[in-house]
């Protein structure tokens, strides 16, 4: 093989080296693609059967589609401001008989735009991390004569609970980050052979070597001798950030010996706002507030336990670095599931209200430090550090069993539109 291509169907258009160089694309597809860059630049192709991968990303419905597909971001951003509006969109369309009926809908108008992205960009394999991409590529691929010569996975980024949508009987493979959602695709129709389970993807360095708590408290300024919490808002910077971070500024801090039992550490994400805010407080703590962080597995390994809403991919990489976790909210549907994943296993706890969570952490901080450990200790339990590499592998291995796959013929034989 000279080049494999990978094709990113949903996100934002950008290219990144896959296992090392190769001439053809994998179709890739969401917000959650990342992970895969960093790994495939860490799993190189062996004996010398690709020379070089290409990865392309393209966000299909912003660039393929027109509205609302193509405002899709901005309407889920909308919907889960106003839960309500998401958990009725997300449990409406969760019959088959429903949501098969919307995606036909949807390809009598876009599977055209589909198709010719397909057409132009030629992948060997397409790899779909976004609910809303398979079926109609898998039709596309269908109606061209290539869903036997093009590989096709999907991997899903919801950890316990998720859409229908995701799965889809004519994929090659689906990668599950849980039995229990392992169970939900096999429910759905998909055969065991096309179900791996392997964990959540996340970020190859949170598998790397880890530095000790020591020298990144050093590394990032802090107090190297007080306990941890830090206190995420997401990329946003949303949820009850300002009031958790002002009751663990009182809780954190002993009134009889003056003096704190432990610092915080906040994210604030792209809200400049709440940063600003946070950092003009008086603090009887050592407090560091940060805007988007890039480099989370360092801030996560210096710290002693985590207070987050139940976002799947920050719950894989606190488990990855034995961070007990304080889960404060979720996003109805798919999030709803991953609280009892987590405090069932016993990795940690759930509550909305700022003073508990305050109170918590302060206990764990002093008289509960036992159950801090042992919550460490089943947090470490549950983590998958090499789910990447494995689906990176094993995407390989699929490439490998279909042959040559730069000798794929991109050729227009039928129009999949003109069936519809």
């Amino acid at each position: 093989l000279d080049r494999v291509r990978v094709y990113n169907m949903s996100g934002a258009a950008n290219r990144e080296p896959l296992f090392g160089a190769a001439n053809r694309e994998p179709l890739f597809g969401a917000a959650n693609r990342v992970p895969f860059f960093g790994a495939a630049n860490s799993v190189p192709l062996t004996q010398g059967t690709v020379k070089s991968v290409q990865i392309i990303v393209k966000d299909v419905w912003k660039e393929y589609t027109g509205w609302p597909l193509n405002d899709m971001e901005r309407s889920y951003k909308f919907m889960v401001k106003h839960v309500q509006l998401w958990k009725v969109a997300f449990h409406s369309t969760s019959p088959r008989w429903i949501h098969s009926c919307y995606l036909a809908a949807i390809a009598a108008y876009y599977a055209k735009e589909v198709e010719a992205g397909l057409m132009e960009y030629k992948p060997d394999i397409i790899i779909s991390v976004h609910p809303l991409m398979q079926h109609i590529p898998l039709w596309v691929l269908k109606w061209q004569g290539l869903q036997k010569k093009v590989v096709f996975v999907t991997v899903i980024t919801d950890l316990n609970s998720c859409h229908p949508k995701w799965f889809h009987p004519g994929v090659n493979r689906c990668y599950c980050p849980s039995n229990e959602v392992a169970k939900r695709a096999l429910y759905d129709g998909l055969e065991e052979s096309q179900v791996r389970v392997f964990g959540l993807p996340i970020w190859p360095s949170f598998a790397g070597a880890v530095l000790s708590k020591d020298d990144l408290r050093k590394e990032l300024e802090m107090d190297t001798d007080l306990p941890a919490v830090l206190l995420m808002g997401g990329g946003e910077g949303v949820g009850p950030v300002k009031e958790t971070a002002k009751a663990l500024g009182e809780s954190l801090y002993d009134k009889d010996q003056e003096k704190p039992i432990g610092q915080l550490i906040v994210i604030c994400g792209r809200n400049k706002g709440l940063a600003s805010t946070l950092e003009s407080k008086e603090w009887k703590i050592p407090v560091k507030v940060r805007g988007f962080e890039t480099q989370m597995e360092k801030w996560m390994g210096a710290c002693d336990c985590i207070i987050t809403k139940a976002g799947p991919g920050t719950i894989a990489e606190a488990l990855i670095t034995g961070l007990p976790i304080v889960l404060n909210d979720y996003i109805p549907g798919q999030e709803k599931g991953n609280v009892p994943y987590v405090v069932d296993n016993g990795a940690g706890v759930f509550t909305r209200s700022s003073s508990e969570t305050a109170r918590i952490v302060a206990e764990w901080f002093s008289t509960k430090t036992d159950e801090l450990k042992r919550m460490s200790e089943n947090a470490l339990k549950l983590a998958q550090p090499e789910a990447v590499f494995d689906i990176v592998k094993d995407i390989h291995e699929l490439a490998l069993q279909r042959g040559p796959l730069a000798n794929i013929p991109y050729v227009l034989t039928s129009s999949f539109t003109s069936l519809i």
